[in-house]
């Protein structure tokens, strides 16, 4: 079946049999008698045939909207069949938030692509989220679940929030002993489309939303990383991205009996996301277990 709807799209895309025929390496007869054979399956008729030109019938108009998509499907799949033999190698172009990228993924790379040698990263460090339909992306990194259901996803780890300033920042402006003691605070803030920020304190079923306001925003947690280390105001960041100064002792955690967060849900998760209704070539899916199993330790 699928070796006649090929034929029925290579016609369609020539524009006749004898066209067909020649890029197919059939003759005109035989392209004639698949379609022949194929509306003989469909029980419909596909073309208005004449002397002249092929027109697509409504039911081959149908029919070629459908079939196309299941073409695309099988060579997708047999690629990624094949790619399960062979070296994963080529180019493979992902989009990463800016500090998950910086601090995560890029120290990763070097790894990978001396474990695959015949691979090649293209790799943007960008808050913005790109629509993988449309763009010249295969994988992009992202905090949330996509709800785009065209889209294909594993999560990487859990994004827990941390709240912290330096020991010299709490020595002057105080440590806060409850949530709402950050409404005094400078609070060094993530852009958003809300004109008033919230940072949300959860413990049990105490859910608290507390307004903060700050003197710094950004799109990214890096500006607000250096900003918190020179004791600019209070911070509210991913775990993985402040753990390195916590460990040095560079900024002090507070409110650690609390989950803090952006967003009435505690806590967020970091996905690795790619389109749907494909099979992803070898490269992606040892990338993506790459990543699933390198981010694996720093969650657990």
């Amino acid at each position: 079946m699928l070796d006649l709807i090929r034929v029925f799209a290579q016609v369609v895309d020539s524009g006749s049999f004898s066209k067909a025929g020649a890029v197919l390496g059939m003759a005109p007869s035989s392209v004639a008698r698949s379609m022949d054979s194929l509306e003989e399956v469909l029980h419909s008729t596909l073309f208005k045939r004449s002397t002249r030109r092929l027109l697509l019938t409504d039911a081959g108009q149908l029919f070629l909207e459908r079939a196309l998509p299941l073409l695309a499907e099988s060579d997708d799949l047999l690629s990624a069949m094949r790619g399960l033999q062979a070296e994963p190698q080529g180019m493979l172009r992902v989009s990463v938030f800016e500090s998950f990228g910086a601090q995560v993924v890029c120290p990763l790379l070097p790894e990978f692509l001396a474990r695959y040698p015949g691979a090649r990263i293209e790799i943007d460090l960008e808050n913005r989220v790109i629509d993988l339909n449309s763009e010249n992306v295969d994988l992009a990194i992202r905090v949330g679940r996509p709800t785009d259901s065209s889209l294909k996803f594993r999560r990487l780890l859990t994004n827990r929030m941390l709240l912290c300033a330096t020991p010299e920042y709490f020595a002057r402006y105080g440590r806060p002993s409850e949530p709402e003691d950050v409404v005094r605070h400078n609070c060094l803030l993530l852009s958003s489309e809300r004109q008033q920020h919230y940072w949300y304190f959860q413990q049990a079923k105490d859910l608290r939303r507390v307004p903060v306001r700050g003197n710094l925003t950004a799109r990214g947690g890096t500006p607000l990383l250096l900003a918190a280390q020179r004791g600019a105001g209070l911070l509210l960041l991913s775990d993985w991205m402040v753990d390195r100064m916590l460990r040095q002792g560079g900024l002090e955690t507070c409110l650690p009996d609390w989950e803090v967060s952006r967003y009435p849900e505690a806590r967020d998760e970091i996905f690795v996301v790619y389109r749907g209704g494909r099979y992803p070539n070898s490269l992606s899916r040892v990338f993506v277990d790459f990543l699933v199993e390198r981010t694996g330790r720093i969650s657990g």
